[in-house]
């Protein structure tokens, strides 16, 4: 059923919507599965400029996808953050092999998909009729309907009340276009707003949702060691769940700096901690065990993370001093 909502935020939509987007002109469904998921954690801006097109030039199909070294996803990826969606994209284009599901149900089995971003990519590539509940439509539900608790149940049941099952793919482009462009997190622009006229939280919308408690990320504050031997440096290739298959260098939470050389000071913010890293240079023998050894230049084809990426930044330049 279409309602007098539903004909404005198709009009809304008609005339603002960012119609642009090549995941929005290209009806390839791998095409449109690649940018949910770079999109899960990642501005458009970001995605557009820097990885998709690249991404897609390297890794042209899932199958491509699936034949692919992770090690080579991986770098692809490098830059882009939260590695688990590059090494999720890689199990799951081997699960499906090769060939992508046309149902959110059987998307929603695949790794690193969940109810929203399958609801997306069903949506999107095949216009099966769900509605989805990224942070956008999230941001949006809570203030239209005035709710302040955060509950993930309560908000999905909500999507499918507000829901225009007859125009899903306009429908969710519009929501997140709105989203993005006016009912900000901060300054949302009520007046041009198309759900003005009947949003419950229009006259306070910065109470809905309720603020989430604040909490201090940890710092860590370990010594990154690039050991050398003979113009040549060690990185091992890291197997714990965090940054798992990039390589880096060693790292130590003791003070273990006597001897070396010292490089510099870095920083790198996580989602759940934020590094404070001193790192140094050492020509001295150590447990090598797990570690493999690369000239520079071999190092540029590994991925590294953006803290090994910084800690690289700084030998080179006291290289050339």
């Amino acid at each position: 059923m279409n309602t007098p909502l539903h004909t404005a935020l198709l009009k809304w939509y008609e005339t603002n919507g960012r119609h642009d987007l090549p995941w929005r002109t290209n009806p390839d469904p791998y095409a449109i599965y690649i940018s949910e998921i770079m999109l899960q954690q990642t501005q458009v801006k970001t995605v557009l400029e820097r990885f998709y097109f690249p991404f897609l030039e390297a890794f042209p199909t899932l199958q491509d996808l699936a034949d692919a070294d992770q090690s080579d996803v991986l770098k692809k990826w490098e830059g882009l953050g939260y590695y688990t969606r590059a090494r999720n994209l890689h199990k799951a284009a081997r699960q499906a092999q090769g060939v992508l599901p046309k149902t959110a149900d059987e998307l929603l089995r695949l790794p690193g998909i969940g109810r929203s971003t399958a609801h997306a990519i069903a949506a999107f590539a095949y216009r099966e009729p769900l509605p989805i509940l990224d942070a956008n439509v999230k941001r949006i539900l809570h203030r239209y309907y005035a709710l302040s608790e955060r509950n993930e149940k309560k908000l999905w049941e909500y999507a499918y009340t507000l829901f225009d099952t007859a125009h899903p793919f306009e429908y969710n482009q519009a929501m997140m276009d709105i989203g993005s462009s006016i009912c900000l997190p901060k300054k949302p622009l009520c007046s041009v707003c198309p759900f003005e006229p009947s949003c419950k939280g229009k006259t306070s919308p910065l109470t809905y949702p309720e603020a989430k408690k604040k909490t201090i990320k940890p710092i860590r504050k370990p010594n990154i060691v690039l050991y050398r031997r003979s113009k040549r440096y060690a990185l091992k290739e890291r197997t714990s769940r965090f940054l798992h298959g990039l390589w880096g260098f060693s790292e130590s939470e003791e003070n273990v700096t006597a001897g070396m050389h010292y490089l510099g000071h870095i920083t790198q913010h996580y989602s759940h901690f934020t590094l404070d890293a001193e790192v140094y240079l050492s020509d001295e023998m150590f447990n090598d065990e797990g570690f493999e050894w690369f000239e520079l230049h071999e190092i540029s084809a590994l991925s590294l993370s953006r803290a090994d990426h910084k800690a690289m930044a700084l030998l080179r330049y006291n290289l050339k001093k």
